[in-house]
């Protein structure tokens, strides 16, 4: 971390050349900021006061909609982690500068939300003048924030890093921000910003699912859901896994290997299951056979792309399709067998890699393996600031 007196320098010089800039708002007046902040200044001027003291609302800001609720959401224990325990606010904001998400400490958080840097909050050029947000999404690349660059003098005792995050063609989906108080400014941050953007367009890569939206699919890995086409199906919890353990043996299921696994020994009728089959046949548009039961129709599963990525040996695509445990809130006994089998094979496979990168992104996953961490910390190089995440964590795991 720069010297404290060092970053009380560059403050002070910056603060300097922003106070010249608003008087003057002549192209030499701030000769030692940086040429797209003094544009991104000259062009925010006319639409956003340097004295105001707050981000403007949005009323129509959708998390619940965003692509990047899921990646987030799936990678949340990680930021949640480095936000605690570096002292920094964790945000996410859409293509157009809106924050979806946020997540900090008490203090921290408190102190963003008095210039609304939280959900619902405008950081774009035109709603809040130059900050990291708007420069990363105009220049689609990571950008810095540092006190006095921000165009609104109430964001001068912060330091922001940005950087977008982008669909697998490439599209930019929003920005994913880590914020503090300027004298934490730290030069690992910004390594971090773009660590954890990596990790989150790796969730983002296109699958088989997202290939084929006209047909069915089903996602059974850290959560259970149908998809027709990409609409939700509502099924009941006993059908999903009745359709998940259809899609995990294709050569299908008598009535009594399918009762087994669903009930093991409780005394359930076997019309109670029959009737389960019926409403997931309708559900299907008559895609389960009567009698032996199997899909009559593809439908394509997150788990079973696991398993058979792992059986090529392609870890990479394991990695990318897996979102957490199958079926993860399901007792039933033959749910419980295959979620242990594709729990003990991926870990297996991710310790075996020798790719660092696997290992990362199945800690992403699996925050509190105490092996996976140690095995994490021998491969990464000191200077590599993602080795301070994996510190942290395992800190926490040892201390617990």
């Amino acid at each position: 971390m720069p010297p404290r007196t060092t970053l009380r320098q560059r403050r002070a010089q910056l603060e300097r050349d922003w106070e010249c800039w608003v008087a003057h708002r002549s192209p030499g007046a701030a000769a030692a900021v940086a040429p797209e902040v003094t544009q991104s200044w000259a062009r925010a001027l006319s639409e956003v006061s340097p004295a105001r003291d707050s981000a403007p609302s949005c009323a129509d800001a959708r998390w619940q909609d965003s692509p990047l609720r899921e990646p987030v959401l799936a990678s949340s224990a990680e930021l949640r982690s480095i936000a605690e325990d570096a002292g920094y606010v964790a945000a996410v904001a859409d293509a157009g500068g809106t924050i979806l998400w946020t997540f900090g400490g008490r203090v921290m958080r408190r102190r963003a939300e008095r210039v609304n840097f939280a959900a619902g909050g405008r950081w774009s050029e035109t709603a809040m003048g130059t900050n990291a947000l708007s420069l990363a999404l105009d220049h689609n690349r990571p950008a810095t924030c540092f006190s006095a660059e921000h165009l609104v003098q109430a964001l001068h005792g912060w330091v922001c890093y940005s950087a977008p995050v982008h669909a697998p063609n490439g599209k930019v989906l929003g920005v994913l921000d880590l914020s503090t108080t300027w004298d934490r400014s730290h030069p690992l941050a910004m390594p971090t910003v773009r660590s954890l953007v990596s990790a989150l367009e790796a969730r983002l890569a296109e699958s088989p699912l997202d290939l084929a939206p006209a047909g069915w699919s089903l996602r059974c890995l850290g959560r259970g859901e149908l998809l027709d086409g990409g609409a939700p199906v509502p099924l009941r919890p006993r059908q999903l896994e009745i359709l998940t353990l259809l899609t995990l043996h294709p050569d299908g299921l008598t009535p009594e290997q399918l009762q087994d696994a669903l009930y093991a020994d409780r005394p359930v009728h076997r019309t109670t299951l029959k009737a389960e089959v019926s409403h997931l046949r309708r559900a299907l548009r008559g895609g389960v056979t009567t009698r032996s039961y199997h899909l009559s129709v593809p439908v394509a599963s997150d788990a079973r792309a696991v398993l058979d990525a792992l059986t090529a040996r392609d870890l990479t695509t394991a990695l990318r399709h897996y979102l957490g445990p199958l079926l993860p809130d399901s007792e039933a006994p033959g749910i419980r067998e295959w979620r242990e089998i594709i729990e003990v094979a991926l870990r297996e496979a991710v310790l075996r890699s020798p790719e660092t990168d696997h290992l990362l992104a199945y800690l992403s996953r699996h925050p509190y393996d105490l092996q996976a961490h140690q095995l994490a910390l021998t491969r990464l190089d000191p200077a590599d600031a993602r080795r301070g995440v994996v510190l942290a964590q395992l800190h926490k795991l040892r201390s617990a």
